[in-house]
């Protein structure tokens, strides 16, 4: 028997943030960027994708500021209500 889970976190940010970091290192150092170039990749093709990259983990941040507000305002209603 198999399954499988499909959840959307915004914990999954931290792995975006790391491999957005990692993949930054070697892009700075053009490591490996000759054999995607060789095969007609465009160089401005990775600056896109960092930044594609960036805007997401962004925007999960955003979802989790706004998580985090709706908590606390809650908690301040059960305090005033009680």
């Amino acid at each position: 028997m198999a399954s499988t889970f499909i959840g959307n976190s915004t914990s999954i940010q931290e792995m975006f943030r790391r491999v957005s970091e990692q993949f930054t290192a070697m892009f700075r150092r053009k490591a490996f960027l000759h054999w995607y170039t060789g095969e007609g990749m465009d160089e401005m093709e990775f600056t896109e994708a960092e930044s594609n990259m960036n805007d997401l983990v962004s925007e999960y941040q955003q979802y989790q500021d706004a998580t985090a507000d709706e908590e606390e305002y809650e908690d301040e209603e059960e305090v005033h209500d009680e």
